[in-house]
């Protein structure tokens, strides 16, 4: 295959960055993208030029650090992750855009690497799970219902790489605070710090600069693990009863 790539070049947070237009050829179709991107930065490395930076780890789908905007969708064109997608969801001779993920509480580290230490922050606002149980206990002594424990599951899937808020035009990241609280809030363990948790967490979002909900379901579309907007709705309610109960003391 051969390819026309528009990628943005940028220093720094505080560099103007441009599009830099690389033309490249003898891609396999079955390479995965992030393959395509190192045979691009093999080539710039021949020629003494600056490789393209780019976030990547694991490169199976699992830990969201793929974090690349191509053709305007987050990870692009399929609801898969960027190291997932292969180079057969193009056709020879495409134009292909790739951007960071744009969000003020996404600063640019350089070219497509952003800093998402505001997720971290969110967690961390969040803090532990405090049950007093003694020795460990075995995960099937504690009763859940089905329906329960695959909904905490299904919320538990959010890998945090952030495709939601490059999703949403006002860079809300409701869809993953929201999953990681109600991935405790519906389960046994979870209920001690339960109020807290919602308040602290949602307080942390805000003061990062996330944008609020815009109910579009973009993120939901362009998540690549599938996140339901239902965790929205359960983390307003959560939100709610906190602030409630917190009014109340």
């Amino acid at each position: 295959m051969k390819l026309t790539l528009k990628i943005w070049r940028q220093k720094n947070a505080s560099d103007k960055g441009a599009f830099v237009t690389y033309p490249i050829d003898g891609i396999s179709t079955d390479m995965s993208f992030l393959e395509m991107m190192d045979v691009l930065n093999e080539e710039l490395a021949v020629k003494g030029e600056d490789p393209v930076h780019f976030d990547h780890d694991c490169r199976e789908g699992i830990c969201g650090m793929c974090s690349l905007y191509i053709n305007g969708h987050p990870h692009g064109p399929k609801q898969t992750t960027t190291c997932q997608l292969h180079m057969r969801s193009f056709s020879d001779g495409d134009t292909i855009t790739i951007e960071p993920w744009r969000a003020a509480a996404f600063p640019v580290v350089k070219d497509l690497v952003v800093d998402r230490g505001s997720f971290d922050r969110i967690i961390q606002a969040g803090g532990y799970v405090s049950v007093n149980t003694g020795g460990v206990p075995d995960a099937n002594e504690i009763p859940i219902p089905k329906r329960i424990a695959d909904e905490a599951f299904d919320s538990a899937t959010c890998i945090g790489c952030g495709a939601c808020v490059a999703a949403c035009k006002n860079a809300s990241a409701m869809l993953f605070t929201s999953a990681k609280i109600s991935q405790l809030a519906m389960l046994p363990q979870g209920q001690v710090e339960r109020m807290s948790r919602a308040e602290k967490m949602v307080a942390q979002m805000d003061a990062e600069g996330f944008g609020a909900c815009t109910n579009t379901g973009a993120c939901e579309a362009e998540c690549p693990k599938g996140i339901s907007l239902t965790n929205i709705a359960r983390m307003n309610r959560e939100y709610f009863s906190a602030s409630v109960k917190s009014e109340n003391v």
